[in-house]
C-alpha cells in the first residue's frame, strides 16, 4: 500500500473514531433528555410494528431525524479537523 492510501485509511479511521465517540455522547444526552435513541426506536417498532410510530413524540422525531444526524455530522467534521491538525 502506498503512502497516499495509508494516509486516506488513517483519515477514515480518525473520522470513524470521532463519530463513534460523538454517537456515544449523543446517546447519553438522549437518555438524559428522555428522547428515543435509535436503539429504543427499533425496539418500539419490533414490539408494536408500525403502530409504534404513533407512540413517538414530536421531540423524538426531531431528535432521531434532525438533531442526531446533525450531531453525528458534526462529529465527522471534528474528526476531519483533527486529522488535518495531526497531518500538518
Amino acid at each position: 500500500m502506498d503512502t497516499k492510501n495509508k494516509i486516506n485509511m488513517l483519515k477514515i479511521y480518525i473520522i470513524g473514531i470521532a463519530v463513534l465517540l460523538i454517537a456515544i455522547l449523543a446517546n447519553i444526552l438522549a437518555s438524559m433528555l428522555g428522547v428515543l435513541s435509535w436503539y429504543d426506536a427499533i425496539l418500539s417498532l419490533q414490539k408494536n410494528g408500525m403502530g409504534g410510530l404513533k407512540q413517538w413524540r414530536v421531540l423524538d422525531y426531531v431528535w432521531l431525524f434532525i438533531l442526531y444526524p446533525t450531531i453525528l455530522g458534526a462529529g465527522a467534521f471534528l474528526g476531519n479537523r483533527l486529522f488535518e491538525l495531526l497531518v500538518k
